[in-house]
């Protein structure tokens, strides 16, 4: 019995460790691909859409209002993580601006992106 509990165990982890730490975003964004993409535990997400409409953390918010909330956000940890999910086709004007924000914060900004196949 107890080698029974111990396959269970291992294959437990096993798939822990394979399984895909990701949180998926349910907004409609086409993200631009990489060759390289590391996984990060985000604890804030910046998505701007398609028709340049920005969402934190899924939530609706206006260009002007995302240093506030992102301040709000932010306040109390150490190192600050922002992953800016940004349509493949959104100019980068508006991606630098949103990076330009997270940065002045002190967060480390990542990009989401899609592997390449």
């Amino acid at each position: 019995m107890s080698s029974m509990t111990d396959i269970i165990f291992l294959l437990l982890i096993f798939f822990m460790l394979t399984s895909n730490f990701v949180t998926p975003s349910g907004l409609p964004v086409n993200l631009p691909s990489s060759k390289s993409s590391d996984i990060v535990m985000e604890k804030v997400s910046v998505t701007v859409t398609e028709d340049l409409e920005y969402f934190i953390n899924d939530q609706p918010v206006a260009f002007e209002e995302i240093e506030p909330q992102l301040t709000a956000l932010l306040q109390g940890a150490e190192q600050g993580a922002v992953v800016l999910r940004v349509d493949k086709t959104v100019p980068v004007e508006y991606l630098v601006k949103v990076a330009g924000i997270a940065k002045n914060l002190n967060a480390s900004v990542t990009l989401a992106t899609v592997p390449t196949e």
